[in-house]
C-alpha cells in the first residue's frame, strides 16, 4: 500500500476522555494520512495509551469524535465490531492465547470474525508469519517462544485481519533489550510497505528514523508535534526540551 497525497484515514476531533477526577486527554485534535507513520512520545500518563484505546473504541471518551476511513466510530450507531476489521492493535504485553499455536493465534478471528474458510485462514497466516521471520515457528504454542518471537506472532495476529490501520501501544516495552531490535525490525519493514501506523513509543531513535511525524504529548494535550527532525532534533517547547533530556540522557538526575 502506498500513500495517497492527502487522504486522512485518522480524524480525531477535540476528544476528551476522564477516569473518575482524572482528565487524561483535554481536547486532541489531531489527523494521520494514509500510508503516514505517526509516532507518539510522552511521559508516562501523559494520556498516549489512553489515546490509542480511544481510537479502536477500547476505551470510550466523554466527548469528540473519532473518524476512521470515513466512518465515525464514536457515533452510537457505529457497529464497532465491523470497524475494528480495519484497525489492527499490537499491544505491550502480547495477549495471545497461550492455548493456540502461532498459527492459531493468527487463523481464529479470520474463521471467527471474517467467517473466511480455514484453508484461506491459514495461507493468509502463514505469509504473515513469514512476514514477520516466524515461518519456521507456526506449529509453537506462545509459551515455547520468546517475548520478542510472541510480540512478532501478535503483530501477524493483527495483520491476518487485513487492516487499513495498524496501532502499537508501546509494543516493545515488556521485551529484554536484546528482543527490542528484532520487533522494531518488522516494524520498519511495515512502514517501508506503506502501512499507515500509530505508535506509542520510547523509542526515539526508531521515531527519528521512521516516523512521518512526532506527536509529543504531556498531561492529556498534544504539546508539539512535527517532523522527527523538528520536534527530536530541535523541539520548540520547553516540556519537549525536558522530557528529551530526560530521555535521551538517562545518566541525567533532576536535582531533590
Amino acid at each position: 500500500m502506498s500513500a495517497q497525497q492527502g487522504e486522512v484515514l485518522v480524524q480525531v476531533q477535540e476528544l476528551h476522555k476522564s477516569f473518575g477526577d482524572n482528565h487524561v486527554l483535554r481536547g486532541i485534535d489531531f489527523e494521520v494520512a494514509r500510508g503516514e507513520v505517526v509516532c507518539v512520545i510522552g511521559p508516562s500518563g501523559s494520556g498516549k495509551s489512553t489515546l490509542l484505546r480511544c481510537i479502536n473504541l477500547l476505551e470510550v471518551p466523554e466527548d469528540g469524535k473519532v473518524i476512521v476511513g470515513g466512518q465515525e466510530i464514536t457515533d452510537p450507531d457505529c457497529d464497532i465490531d465491523t470497524a475494528r476489521r480495519h484497525i489492527g492493535m499490537v499491544f505491550q504485553q502480547f495477549n495471545l492465547f497461550p492455548q493456540q499455536s502461532a498459527l492459531g493465534n493468527c487463523t481464529l478471528a479470520q474463521e471467527t470474525v471474517l467467517n473466511l474458510k480455514s484453508g484461506q485462514a491459514k495461507q493468509i497466516a502463514r505469509d504473515n508469519l513469514e512476514r514477520v521471520g516466524l515461518a519456521d515457528k507456526i506449529d509453537e504454542y506462545p509459551a515455547k517462544l520468546s517475548g520478542g518471537q510472541q510480540q512478532r506472532v501478535a503483530i501477524a495476529r493483527a495483520l491476518s485481519m487485513e487492516p487499513e490501520l495498524m496501532l502499537f501501544d508501546e509494543p516493545t516495552s515488556a521485551l529484554d533489550p536484546e528482543l527490542v531490535g528484532e520487533v522494531l525490525t518488522v516494524m520498519r519493514k511495515l512502514a517501508e510497505e506503506g502501512m499507515t501506523m500509530l505508535v506509542v513509543t520510547h523509542e526515539m531513535a526508531f521515531a527519528r528514523e521512521v516516523a512521518d511525524r512526532v506527536v509529543f504529548m504531556d498531561d492529556g494535550v498534544i504539546v508539539e508535534q512535527g517532523p522527527p527532525s523538528a520536534v527530536i532534533g530541535d523541539p520548540k517547547e520547553e516540556r519537549t526540551r525536558e522530557f528529551l533530556h530526560r530521555v535521551l540522557d538517562p545518566t541525567h538526575v533532576q536535582p531533590t
